[in-house]
């Protein structure tokens, strides 16, 4: 593809996933005030063709398999109009994946063609009470049942869970106790459908962008085989490849964010009258415009770039997947709050449309790799790269 324009199959993507925000915008504002699942949102989102992209074709989606670039522009489209109508895109994809990736055929046929509907959510179990970021740290535990059957009990909280509280089902990675001394213990992935019996949800504490969040507890829930996703001990290879195909996408999110905020502040520095002329003719202002601007494009430009790199080997691009989302999560900070400054005190109004904008960037650089655990890994996948090739991976275009 080239780098400086989307293929006409993305760009129709793109105009959809436009066509669906253009229908949620009359009431996005209230929309993403939302801790709880806005219906007229999720009305409008099932009654489109969006959820398709977050499942293979075989199973009732868009594409052969899930295609990080489509992701990546419908959510840019979908966040610049509404946080909620974008979050619930994307989780069905995240929620899902591992089912598309390791589940069973009689699973696939069973859960994703309801996800590419829209009438099962998806939910993605991973953080814990004491368990972000370091996965290995769960506490959440599979243990075969004392009857001796095949079954298996499942104990344990996950916390901050997006979509908890409506969810139909959760991936849930789990740790399962090594048998033997000296053995280490086992990360899986387990589906557990939400009405299973020890299933208990509660709320999350509001945060500052609301967002559908729930604590999950499971209390002795008894499993099978058959709920099982992939073999056992493949639970953080599933968790890494979702993250290969979807944390592209959140750039592309920010990406929205950005230019949401950006045409807000460019429009009112075009308009309002300062010192006898518009903002946009005071320096201080115009230099906070052209910086937000470069930022915006130079991260289009890197999603873009490694969501396509995504779509061709998912497998290999985790850490270049981090890159986009550092820097367009990170880029995202830094244009809404010169967006805010441009504004002035309109900038600062609960409620309007640049204040949510403020807020909902801020998260963004927590959720789905911290900024500064995500630097962590981009330096040790450049000093190895630099050491085994004597240049960057991704540097030769």
């Amino acid at each position: 593809m080239s780098i400086f324009e989307l293929p006409q199959l993305y760009r129709d993507v793109k105009a959809e996933a436009q066509a669906v925000a253009a229908e949620v915008a009359p009431f996005a504002g209230e929309a993403d005030e939302c801790s709880e699942v806005h219906a007229p949102t999720l009305a409008v989102l099932r009654a489109s063709r969006l959820c398709e992209l977050m499942v293979p074709s075989a199973y009732g989606g868009r594409f052969e398999r899930v295609d990080p670039l489509a992701v990546c522009v419908a959510r840019e489209a979908c966040m610049k109009a509404s946080a909620h109508l974008d979050a619930l895109l994307a989780l069905q994809g995240i929620g899902s994946y591992a089912i598309a990736l390791g589940g069973s055929e009689a699973q696939r046929r069973d859960w994703l063609p309801r996800v590419a509907s829209g009438d099962s959510i998806a939910a993605l179990a991973l953080t814990e009470p004491e368990a972000g970021s370091d996965l290995k740290a769960i506490t959440t535990t599979l243990r075969p049942s004392a009857t001796g059957d095949d079954e298996f009990v499942l104990s344990g909280r996950k916390s901050f869970i997006s979509n908890a509280p409506v969810a139909d089902f959760f991936t849930t990675l789990v740790r399962e106790p090594a048998s033997g001394e000296g053995e280490e213990d086992d990360y899986s992935v387990v589906l557990v459908p939400a009405d299973s019996p020890g299933v208990r949800i509660s709320p999350s504490p509001e945060i500052i962008a609301p967002h559908v969040l729930g604590e999950v507890d499971f209390v002795d829930v008894v499993l099978t085989s058959d709920h099982r996703l992939g073999a056992p001990g493949r639970g953080v290879a599933h968790v890494l490849a979702t993250l290969s195909v979807f944390r592209s996408s959140v750039a592309g999110a920010a990406v929205g964010l950005m230019e949401g905020a950006l045409e807000i502040a460019g429009r009112h520095a075009a308009e309002r009258q300062q010192f006898g002329r518009p903002l946009v003719r005071l320096g201080a202002v115009a230099n906070l415009l052209a910086d937000s601007w470069v930022d915006l494009e130079s991260s289009r430009l890197l999603a873009y770039r490694v969501a396509d790199m995504a779509r061709r080997d998912p497998a290999t691009t985790l850490d270049h997947s981090s890159l986009a989302k550092l820097a367009a999560t990170e880029a995202a900070g830094r244009v809404v709050d010169r967006c805010v400054q441009v504004m002035g005190r309109w900038g600062l109004i609960k409620g309007s449309r640049i204040e949510q904008y403020y807020r909902q960037a801020r998260p963004m650089r927590i959720y789905e790799g911290a900024s500064e655990v995500l630097r962590l890994g981009i330096a040790n996948r450049l000093c190895r790269d630099i050491v085994r090739t004597g240049t960057p991976s991704g540097a030769q275009y």
